[in-house]
């Protein structure tokens, strides 16, 4: 069967890398610098040539010869180049070595001679000055030889099924010539509100409520997966995460996973004090002195961040504070407001996995863009037969050094491990099997 073939720059986790695949895409090729992130995109897409290098050192060349598709047509490049936006007096803001990473993105689609492209970024690059370097970008496009959705938008996650109010902007271009894609019309609405009959997004409630309370568990004080016998009543959005209707897999492959294992719920430590100001906190309002966001149970999460990595301060991801019980929510119920299926894993320390939740872009709205593009292409989409095992379980348990040892480069993010409580495993308890090509 063949499905149309999309590589991913600055993947991340995959949130992207999920979304396309979900809308019918296959995802070839991955390039992520960060090597914990790599690792973790290994493991939920094994068949995808994982890539742990910064985009300047690419060609589009190296990453056919590691995706190993030869000469065969790439239909989409998709990514969030990181870019400060910023211009000297006088000078192109897309000029700004600052922003070196995002004329690398526009180099690799014209080297890959892409059909289309999808380019992701920040609410924040539509106003002030920012705006002009998003004119420079889609210039830089133009010359490049695509044309771009001239009404660029920014979509909000919670106007396509995910249970939070994240805004983010979307460049959609294709090569000259070639029929632009549109962009996707919302499916739903925040709620509270009614806007052309449109259903509700899914609540806080709704995403969370059939999972059970990780401070049941003991264990989890030490792992961040634990056996669960009995789960709470699933709302149909709860189904969907727990892939209990076909719907819940889309176009995507099927996984291995056991669907009775709760996982990326690592336990957070709290003070009685803290536990006093949490459950203080009215839902919908902001904790004066930790300033965390209590989920309204009939509402959606605030924006999920991810921290910085050490290089910016080592500052942890602000994870709001659980409706219900008086901690902060677990990565896996961060994963649930972000649209993550179960069986989608994380680095094992809270850090890390709410890190890589916070850079990413939520899969159903990832989804909703693919399906545009692939309706553009004049694709069907083809929901693939087999299922396929995901990656060895190292993959998730390592730090920093770990990884960069793991894919043989040097520490890119000059960034220290924290502590995690967990045994760390060693290089020979990975599969050499189960990895990816790697250039």
């Amino acid at each position: 069967m063949t499905r149309p073939i999309g590589i991913d720059l600055f993947a991340g986790a995959g949130g992207l890398s999920l979304g396309f695949e979900q809308a019918g895409f296959d995802v070839v090729a991955a390039v992520e610098i960060d090597p914990v992130h790599a690792a973790v995109h290994e493991f939920n897409f094994p068949h995808c040539a994982v890539i742990p290098r910064s985009v300047t050192d690419l060609t589009g060349n190296m990453i056919r010869k590691a995706a190993g598709i030869g000469e065969k047509k790439v239909d989409v490049v998709f990514g969030g180049a990181p870019c400060q936006g910023f211009s000297l007096i006088g000078h192109r803001a897309i000029d700004d070595p600052r922003n070196s990473l995002v004329k690398d993105f526009v180099r690799i689609v014209r080297e890959l001679e892409s059909e289309y492209f999808v380019f992701e970024n920040v609410k924040g690059l539509t106003v002030g000055k920012h705006r002009k370097f998003l004119d420079e970008l889609i210039q830089e496009f133009s010359a490049a030889g695509y044309d771009v959705v001239e009404d660029w938008k920014v979509l909000n996650a919670c106007e396509y099924g995910v249970p939070q109010d994240r805004q983010r902007l979307f460049l959609l271009g294709a090569k000259k010539g070639r029929k632009l894609p549109s962009y996707p019309a919302p499916t739903t609405s925040k709620p509270g509100r009614t806007e052309a009959g449109r259903p509700s997004a899914p609540t806080c409630a709704d995403a969370l409520k059939d999972l059970p309370d990780a401070e049941r568990f003991k264990r989890l004080n030490v792992s961040d997966e634990v056996e669960v016998k009995k789960w709470g009543t699933t709302s149909a959005y709860g189904k969907l995460m727990r892939c209990e209707v076909s719907e819940g897999w889309a176009f995507g492959y099927q996984r291995k996973w056991n669907p009775n294992l709760l996982t990326s719920s690592m336990r957070s430590e709290h003070t009685d004090i803290s536990r006093a100001r949490f459950a203080a906190t009215e839902p919908g309002e902001v904790e004066p002195v930790s300033r965390f966001f209590r989920l309204p149970s009939d509402g959606v999460s605030n924006t999920l961040r991810a921290g910085t990595d050490a290089a910016r301060g080592a500052f942890t991801s602000p994870r709001p504070i659980h409706y219900k019980w008086n901690r902060c929510v677990t990565v896996r119920e961060m994963a649930r407001l972000h649209g993550f299926p179960d069986w989608f894993r994380f680095n094992e320390t809270k850090w890390h996995g709410a890190r890589q939740i916070g850079n990413s872009v939520p899969p159903p709205l990832a989804r909703a863009v693919a399906s545009e593009v692939l309706r553009a292409l004049g694709a069907k989409p083809k929901k693939p037969t087999q299922r396929v095992d995901l990656g060895a379980d190292a993959l998730l348990r390592m730090g920093m050094s770990q990884a960069a040892s793991y894919w043989g480069i040097a520490n890119p993010i000059s960034q220290r491990d924290r502590k995690s409580g967990i045994k760390k495993r060693k290089q020979s308890d990975i599969d050499p099997t189960q990895t990816s090509m790697r250039l």
